[in-house]
């Protein structure tokens, strides 16, 4: 009874990284060969509308590049970082195909962005900062402080992060970590920070750790409830499952891609809750600014005047960014967002240099001012207008679909919609006042896709016309109304081969025609889903158990509770002490009316039982570390009262494996 227990602990904590489900076939996600997932050749509508893109962008601008190379020290050719299995979780010569003109099966003002993120190595920003760029998602920065470096960002993975500063350490000298800045609380800015300087070195040289304020609660908690599902989704929006290719994955225009490593924190040790806040770290000048609600709930940006260089963090960059993420998140604040630039000009505005947490800097106070400018003026813009036609009684889709920027701002390289996009960020600001509801009736309470697409079908005098009909759209272009009439007929019938390989054609040249890079690889994994099926394994938590030590208990408890199967707890009434032996907290569990509530209570005498646990035990049954001997037979967990109980509790709990279906019912 004791290791069914045990393993129902295990499953119901989130343990589900080795479920399985259809194997795609196999392919080297490094693979450059064109077909490879078996992508159809660029059609001639796609072809069309990619020349007039390049007709209408100053393409042969080669002023991007100039900033990209400049002060370039030294960059490796053949940069391959590898995981602890062996595996690569970063690989720039994959990219090595991203050379000369851009292919018809790329959106040109796409392909220009990915090439401008292919130039990587160790860059000189000024005298005493440096960059190295290409080595993650984000960039890490390297500031000279009077004993060592102040690293900011300290990317992704602790491997990428590694080889990092050993690249930076072979060319600029062994300087130690004097200080670490983290600018805010998405993991491509933190989660690398173990790759750089242990925990115990932390604590031993206390090394200054800054932080935006609510860091640690941000960065820790974001994905903990909804982490399967917006992972499974960030397959589609980063396109990991893709090749590397002419027709496949190219970037994602805030950078090439997320590196898929091991991810740790550290606690920070001075926290920024004001602006300006002043702070000297290692005998460097910082005045901060605390930017919370902006690209990231947690974030900063902070000025150097011994410098005059102002460090963006995601606040601003070379794109267009998301005021709603594809992955899923919530909405953010565009008036608040264009807030925040608007206070960067006024405390801020002289600095010659700007530098950020992505792509490469700007020199000179005129351009760096202009780029500011133009950068808050989107956010600002695209929040009045969306509002302005939504006073006129437009919805979402409607909205989305009539809003240009003027030529001002789309003109300018750094608005262009590379990462977010215009269309997915006015939806966004309509969600943020209206909710997800238009004001259309027949749109109140729809039919769910499957019923929905049967009825569709039916209406069309059977699947036969169905296709018919898609075939036509398909011929003469019309992609997005392919699009939609083939989705009714798969979610009515996902078996329908013909009908599935039609939609994949579809997607493959939505995904061609896109400038966004998450939107290429959403419509292209979309594709590539269609003819090979969804991934066969789910979340592997084992690889970010040094960043969920830091999370609070109660987070995990919020999961828990949103895994409870209401129908299974119909009718069952229960009382689990949870008790955390190592650090002396407790919490109540009470199941009641289909709701498990939780309460940081000493134990309940009348409960039916009682879990006694070291949190670091939970832990690692949590990442599936903890194997059935240590828990079985260790003194690491007792369990007091009903075990049947117990494990009947663990049985209400839903396990989610992260490899749901998404283009198919």
């Amino acid at each position: 009874m004791k290791h069914l227990v045990a393993i129902a602990v295990a499953v119901a904590l989130g343990s589900s990284a080795c479920t399985q489900k259809k194997a795609a076939p196999g392919f080297d996600p490094g693979d450059t060969a064109p077909d490879v997932a078996g992508n159809t050749p660029p059609t001639s509508t796609t072809a069309t509308l990619n020349a007039a893109v390049a007709a209408s962008l100053p393409l042969s601008d080669q002023t991007d590049f100039e900033d990209a190379r400049r002060g370039l020290i030294a960059s490796n050719p053949e940069l391959r970082v590898m995981g602890a299995t062996g595996q690569p979780i970063w690989n720039m010569p994959a990219y090595d195909f991203m050379k000369g003109e851009p292919p018809k099966s790329v959106n040109p003002s796409l392909w220009r962005q990915a090439q401008l993120n292919n130039i990587h190595g160790l860059f000189e920003v000024t005298e005493g900062i440096h960059q190295l760029r290409g080595y993650d998602l984000a960039n890490m920065t390297l500031i000279d402080g009077e004993t060592g470096w102040i690293v900011v960002d300290p990317l992704t993975a602790e491997e990428t992060a590694r080889a990092a500063i050993a690249f930076a350490r072979e060319h600029l000298g062994n300087k130690p970590v004097s200080a670490i800045i983290f600018t805010h609380s998405h993991v491509d800015h933190f989660g690398g920070v173990l790759g750089i300087l242990s925990a115990e070195e932390a604590v031993e040289r206390k090394v200054p750790i800054v932080a935006p304020e609510f860091f640690i609660e941000e960065a820790t908690s974001e994905n903990i409830i909804a982490g399967v599902t917006m992972a499974r989704r960030s397959l589609f929006m980063f396109g990991p499952r893709l090749p590397r290719g002419e027709r496949g994955h190219v970037g994602s225009g805030l950078g090439k891609e997320p590196a898929y490593g091991t991810i740790g924190i550290l606690r920070p040790t001075q926290i920024v809750m004001e602006t300006p806040t002043r702070l000297t770290l290692d005998g460097v000048k910082f005045v901060f600014q605390n930017a919370p609600g902006s690209e990231a709930p947690s974030e900063l940006t902070f000025y150097l005047p011994d410098f005059n260089a102002f460090c963006g963090a995601e606040v601003v960059s070379h794109n267009m960014h998301n005021l709603y993420t594809l992955r899923g998140a919530q909405v953010r604040d565009a008036l608040k967002w264009a807030g925040y630039i608007d206070e960067i000009i006024a405390l801020f505005g002289k600095a010659d240099v700007y530098f950020g947490s992505h792509h490469w800097p700007i020199w000179g106070n005129a351009r760096v001012v202009d780029f500011l400018e133009k950068q808050r003026d989107t956010y600002k813009y695209i929040h009045d207008q969306t509002l302005r036609l939504a006073l006129h009684g437009y919805t979402p889709r409607e909205i989305a679909e009539q809003l240009e920027l003027p030529e001002s701002l789309s003109g300018s390289f750094p608005n262009r919609g590379y990462y977010g996009t215009l269309k997915h960020n006015a939806k966004a600001v309509y969600q943020r006042y209206f909710g997800w509801y238009d004001g259309n009736p027949a749109n109140l309470d729809p039919l769910p896709p499957a019923e929905a697409g049967a009825k569709y079908v039916e209406l069309a005098g059977g699947a036969a016309n169905v296709l018919q009909t898609a075939q036509r759209a398909y011929d003469d272009g019309e992609y997005r109304w392919a699009a939609e009439v083939l989705n009714h007929l798969v979610f009515a019938e996902p078996d329908n081969q013909d009908a599935k390989e039609l939609l994949a054609k579809t997607y493959d040249q939505l995904g061609y025609q896109a400038e966004s890079g998450p939107w290429r690889d959403v419509y292209l994994t979309g594709a590539f889903e269609l003819r090979h099926g969804g991934p066969d394994t789910g979340v592997d938590l084992a690889t970010a158990i040094n960043m969920l030590r830091h999370a609070p208990i109660e987070r995990f408890l919020d999961a828990m509770a949103a895994r409870l199967n209401a129908e299974k707890a119909e009718g069952k009434e229960m009382i689990v002490n949870l008790v955390f032996t190592d650090v002396g907290t407790s919490y109540v569990l009470e199941l009641g009316n289909s709701v498990l509530r939780h309460y940081t209570r000493e134990p309940h005498p009348d409960a039916n039982v009682t879990l006694k646990i070291t949190k670091e035990l939970y832990l690692r049954m949590l990442a599936g570390k903890a194997g059935l001997k240590e828990t079985l037979f260790g003194d690491d967990l007792k369990i007091e009262g009903s075990r049947l109980d117990l494990l009947g509790f663990f049985r209400l709990l839903d396990k989610p494996d992260g490899t749901f279906n998404i283009v198919v019912p």
